[in-house]
């Protein structure tokens, strides 16, 4: 079936949803993003994904010609034009057309593009066994070059990391910073348990504030579980008691294996596998209902 996308105001189909090759999004990554998830008709934390869509557009000086409720409001009729209950969301706002330099004052008009469709980023028996990662070459951009809370088109660094994963064929890897502290994956936040507590890198890791991070630290804390904000590295990694990751396409996946080395005992952990339960509850009844009644 034939996907309808929002460009620019209208719903037109898939094939026909185009950008000029002399988008600034297109020629140089200048835009930004969101990656946002539908559950049996509800948007989780839609209103979160957009506001964080302003503040990286804010930082870039790209004024999104939609208001915050227009913009939620467009990606609702989108889904709704779809007839999608369960979605992936991809928001994305460029600088728009401009020419073949690098000034922005010369991209009069944002392109405003969203799509709706489905992703699977990991197998489900990866949710059940756990995850085997490696440590990347590639290391995170260095947050004094450009803030990591900037979700921008440029995702090169990434990809990079990403290259590596399949030429060792395996799903993810963990980045680390210019300091060699643990940053986060590819695409994902990175979370250990270490003697009951939970422990996640801190924004100054040079890693991106996501939204299910967010959510699950939450979580975490309404189960009365110590949750620091802490730099640590890979000998923290290979000998704690639990590791998993999070992410708007992983939601929250488990980790066994790093390098090599077994995490725990090769197994999900009990907290690991208590936050997957409470986050998929979670996701059902936190967000902008589809449909509303």
């Amino acid at each position: 079936m034939s996907l309808v996308v929002y460009v620019n105001g209208e719903l037109v189909p898939e094939e026909r949803a185009t950008i000029s090759v002399f988008d600034h999004g297109f020629l140089y990554g200048d835009g930004v993003f969101e990656g946002i998830r539908a559950y049996s008709g509800v948007v989780f934390r839609l209103r979160q994904h957009i506001e964080r869509l302003y503040r990286s557009a804010h930082a870039l000086l790209l004024e999104i010609p939609l208001t915050v409720g227009e913009m939620e409001a467009a990606i609702l009729k989108t889904l709704r034009a779809n007839n999608l209950r369960d979605s992936y969301i991809r928001v994305v706002v460029s600088r728009g057309k401009g020419d073949l330099g690098l000034d922005p004052r010369k991209c009069q008009t944002p392109s405003v593009i969203i799509i709706t469709d489905g992703i699977t980023l990991y197998p489900k028996e990866m949710y059940e066994n756990g995850l085997e990662l490696i440590t990347l070459n590639t290391r995170r951009n260095s947050a004094q070059s450009l803030d990591p809370n900037i979700k921008s088109l440029n995702y090169l660094n990434n990809i990079l990391g990403k290259i590596e994963c399949i030429r060792a064929n395996v799903l993810e890897g963990l980045m680390l910073n210019l300091d060699g502290h643990v940053a986060e994956a590819t695409g994902d936040n990175v979370f250990l348990v270490r003697n009951g507590e939970l422990l996640t890198p801190p924004q100054s890791a040079g890693i991106l504030d996501g939204i299910t991070r967010n959510a699950v630290i939450e979580m975490a804390l309404a189960r009365g579980v110590v949750v620091r904000e802490i730099l640590f590295n890979l000998y923290d990694v290979y000998n704690t008691d639990e590791c998993f990751l999070t992410g708007t396409g992983a939601e929250v996946i488990p980790v066994v294996k790093v390098d090599g080395r077994e995490i725990g005992r090769g197994k999900p952990g009990p907290l690991t596998q208590l936050l997957i339960g409470d986050f998929r509850e979670l996701v059902c009844r936190d967000g902008a209902v589809i449909h509303p009644a």
